[in-house]
């Protein structure tokens, strides 16, 4: 049995002079194994770290995760190159050859865990169901080399290739050709989701390219990299790429028909991308909905309000209808508050203190400056609006405005400015009363005037 020839050239080895030789060889591989990758850690942090360009430093590259690669298969290398050393002095190796698959079956679990929280864990915490399935494929994985280990791993590999499964007259697959066709198609695909999203980061800290031109080529590049990565497996598994053509007349139909709003969304993604009507950071207004574009995926825009609620628009909302940007070729923004001040005052004066009180607030510009106007002549006064300018406006305008109409209320305490307020006037003519009275008797003889 191979588990049995395994077992008895381990023992035999215990025996032999070179044991000492493989076991000082295991321990210094992965001793400078992991050395190495400390080091290579450390001066990537450093060099990013001098780097002004760069944000988040080792976090935003994924090096400090990838070097829990990097040590692993440091020590593979440096195992096979011990194994060659001591074959050529002509030492057993059969420690070596066991600690091998070891470290390289840990190498390949860490890199899957690397490129799948690189993929889906970048926007926000990972759930239980993904970390389950990382511990369901580490135990597959350490089963593998446990039969592979032991020598078992040829004898399954037979049975599953001599199990058929037909699939038409005359025709057939293996299992092992199911298994490994299923593995080709998940590594590509893996390997196609982490090169979008390592391509994505480098397109976002490109600041020469307009945030939307970079958002486009991501999803596009990401896009093709996906399609290229499903084709490609397809072919290795031996499926004729001819029959992906009813497929795709299929799609069509789909998309003419019950995809319709679904496939215009989309279109009116890329649209809204390549065009750069609208960027993130935006603060834009779109029928009841006002906030800051956040997100702009292929199918939909995500809207976050002044009071944090975040809003999932359809692109096609975005493209068919009007949209108010506030940031689209310049981020100045001008806004009002207006106060009344009572009839009598004197507006060379009043005007000018009110917009020197808008000067000198935070968020407030010196360029335009503030300035105030009469808008109308109220019932209650003269009616003046007092204007200034923003150039943050996905910050909102509501705090600037209450600083200035607090330094306002300052002056009307001190009797600076007088504000105006409701009158009526109540007042009639006793001549005009003693003619009503005199009518009201006039027409029912029975009434007689109230007594003085």
């Amino acid at each position: 049995m191979p588990l049995t020839s395994l077992i008895g050239d381990l023992i035999d080895d215990m025996s032999r002079p070179g044991m000492p030789w493989q076991l000082a060889a295991v321990a210094a591989c992965m001793l400078v194994g992991w050395l190495a990758a400390r080091l290579v850690q450390g001066w990537w942090y450093r060099r990013q770290r001098g780097n002004a360009e760069v944000q988040g430093g080792v976090r935003h590259t994924g090096v400090e995760s990838f070097t829990r690669v990097m040590a692993p298969l440091l020590v593979v290398g440096l195992l096979a190159a011990s194994r060659y050393l001591l074959e050529k002095n002509h030492f057993h190796t059969n420690i070596v050859k066991v600690a091998m698959p070891l470290f390289l079956s840990l190498a390949v679990i860490r890199l899957v865990f690397y490129l799948l929280r690189r993929v889906f864990g970048r926007r926000g915490q990972l759930g239980e169901a993904f970390v389950t399935f990382e511990k369901i494929f580490a135990a597959v994985v350490w089963v593998a080399v446990a039969l592979y280990i032991t020598g078992m791993w040829p004898d399954i590999f037979d049975f599953l290739d001599s199990y058929r499964i037909p699939i038409a007259p005359k025709k057939y697959v293996t299992l092992a050709d199911v298994l490994q066709a299923i593995v080709s198609v998940v590594v590509l695909l893996m390997l196609a989701l982490w090169a979008g999203a390592a391509l994505e980061e480098r397109l976002m800290g490109v600041n020469a390219l307009h945030s939307s031109l970079r958002v486009a080529l991501a999803r596009v590049s990401r896009a093709f990299l996906i399609i290229g990565a499903v084709l490609l497996s397809l072919n290795l598994v031996g499926i004729d790429l001819t029959v992906l053509s009813v497929f795709g007349g299929a799609l069509g139909v789909g998309l003419g028909l019950g995809m319709q709003r679904i496939a215009s969304n989309y279109v009116s993604g890329f649209i809204i991308l390549i065009e750069r009507s609208l960027s993130i950071g935006d603060m834009i207004s779109v029928s009841n909905f006002t906030g800051k574009v956040t997100q702009i995926n292929t199918r939909y825009t995500v809207l976050q309000g002044l009071d944090g609620v975040e809003t999932v628009l359809p692109n096609e909302m975005l493209i068919s209808g009007p949209v108010l940007n506030q940031s689209l070729t310049t981020r100045r923004v001008r806004a009002t508050t207006k106060v009344t001040v009572a009839y009598g005052s004197d507006l060379d004066v009043v005007m000018p203190l009110l917009a020197a009180q808008a000067a000198g607030v935070a968020r407030v510009l010196d360029e335009p400056a503030p300035g105030c106007s009469l808008s109308r002549f109220g019932n209650d006064g003269y009616e003046l609006d007092v204007g200034f300018w923003i150039a943050d406006p996905e910050n909102g305008q509501g705090g600037v405005a209450a600083e200035i109409n607090k330094r306002i209320y300052a002056l009307v305490q001190a009797g600076t400015i007088k504000l105006g307020y409701p009158s009526v006037d109540t007042r009639l003519l006793d001549s005009h009363i003693a003619s009503v009275v005199a009518r009201i008797t006039q027409s029912d003889p029975n009434l007689s005037p109230p007594a003085n």
